[in-house]
């Protein structure tokens, strides 16, 4: 009897391959559980199907066959296979011990390294402080006068992460607004968990790394909230190695504040809820107690933190599952925008219903807001939080998809 083949994992990154001679499938593995990339020739793509756990290898061969019209490419088929297992790709022993070994790795860092330096922005230190400045559009705020008496002082911001060069403009945006007196604050960063699991909510308790210096924890708050959050709360969320959301807001808090500022990095889950009209994320225990946390977190050190949520708005085009090519304000991306706008508008009323209810007009959320969590939650948590529209983009993340970003900015309305 044939042998069953693994499962192809699921959460692998598939796009069709950039490299010009070597057409076909890409894949690599968002997790960096391997670094390998791997691409799969255009005419083996049908046969990764065969990786569901129910084909064998048999089945395989068969598949080759009848794709090539040969019969004597059993070597092909095994290559195929023992490659994608190689590289960590099957759901299977050699993924098994690829997993274990980079969480308990992660498991017992002193500090969550840096996962995009080099990549997502300059690893250079003298380089990366003065393009960040750049980016910002002004010099670090530390010699700059105190907000006025009686001033709106801002708490909280809602920034990008999609990469800072495709966003500058939205960035800078965001953070001038932050405001110049960082003594004392704890800034609780909300940043979208592109890997988490739904309904969850990823703490990390070890201090962030940059080329710029090492961001603190501030553990009181991440005691209290891993205490009191209940099972939605993941303590010690591997997400956080890989996941860029937040580790681009601290580079940007490092910039304005110091190396060393506090922060509570929080990632932040798919929401979902139960179906009928008027369900909401709240109504699963788990993601009501987590709320209700962070709503605690404001309530009794409201006058310390300062939140910053680090989220995309929408993600169109090939890349994203759309079956046209797209281009920023152009065509369909200027209904986007007129959508955007008013999901934003609903936000800065802090209507935390009126903004759930239009990400779900359509049933699902078809704009494919990947912010959508990090946003609710802090509505939910910070209800008297009423918002401005400083800044609103969208960049062409390759030739045929758009993802649109805005740049927020709240004050207490009490």
């Amino acid at each position: 009897m044939s042998r069953l083949l693994p499962k192809l994992r699921g959460d692998l990154d598939v796009v069709t391959s950039p490299i010009p001679e070597r057409p076909g499938l890409l894949l690599r593995d968002p997790f960096r559980y391997s670094d390998q990339v791997v691409v799969v020739p255009a005419v083996l793509g049908a046969c990764l199907a065969c990786f569901d756990g129910a084909h064998t290898a048999l089945d395989l061969h068969e598949q080759l066959a009848r794709l090539t019209g040969r019969i004597d490419l059993g070597d092909v088929a095994e290559a195929l296979a023992r490659g994608l297992s190689d590289a960590g790709f099957l759901d299977d022993a050699v993924f098994q011990a690829l997993r274990t070994e980079c969480h308990t790795r992660f498991a017992r860092a002193q500090v969550r390294d840096a996962a995009f330096s080099g990549g997502g922005y300059p690893a250079e230190t003298s380089t990366l402080t003065a393009t960040i400045e750049g980016w910002i559009g002004q010099q670090t705020p530390s010699g700059s006068p105190p907000t006025p008496p009686g001033a709106a002082q801002t708490v909280a911001i809602a920034a990008p992460h999609v990469s800072p060069h495709g966003g500058v403009a939205t960035y800078g945006a965001a953070y001038r607004a932050l405001g110049t007196d960082p003594r004392d604050r704890t800034f609780v960063i909300l940043g979208t968990s592109h890997y988490g699991r739904p309904n969850r909510f990823g703490l990390c308790g070890k201090s962030f790394a940059t080329p710029l210096g090492e961001a603190t924890i501030d553990t009181e708050l991440f005691d209290q909230l891993a205490r009191d959050g209940g099972a939605a709360v993941d303590v010690a969320d591997y997400c956080h190695a890989v996941e860029h959301s937040i580790e681009f807001q601290v580079l940007f808090l490092q910039s304005l504040y110091g190396p060393r500022v506090r922060i509570l990095p929080i990632l932040c889950g798919p929401l979902s809820c139960g179906p009928g009209h008027g369900a909401r994320p709240e109504d699963d225990v788990g993601v009501a107690r987590a709320l209700g946390a962070l709503g605690e977190l404001q309530a009794q050190h409201g006058a310390r933190l300062r939140w910053i949520l680090g989220v995309d708005l929408a993600h169109i085009g090939r890349r994203y599952g759309d079956p046209s090519e797209v281009r920023p304000h152009e065509g369909v991306m200027q209904e986007v925008a007129a959508r955007d706008h008013a999901r934003l508008a609903r936000i800065t009323d802090a209507d935390a219903d009126g903004f759930w209810e239009l990400t779900h007009e359509n049933g699902v959320d078809d704009l494919k807001w990947c912010g959508l969590s990090p946003l609710y939650s802090f509505l939910r948590a910070y209800p008297r939080a009423r918002g401005r529209l400083l800044h609103y983009d969208q960049w062409d993340i390759d030739d045929s998809s758009v993802v649109s970003f805005a740049a927020l900015a709240f004050t207490d309305k009490a």
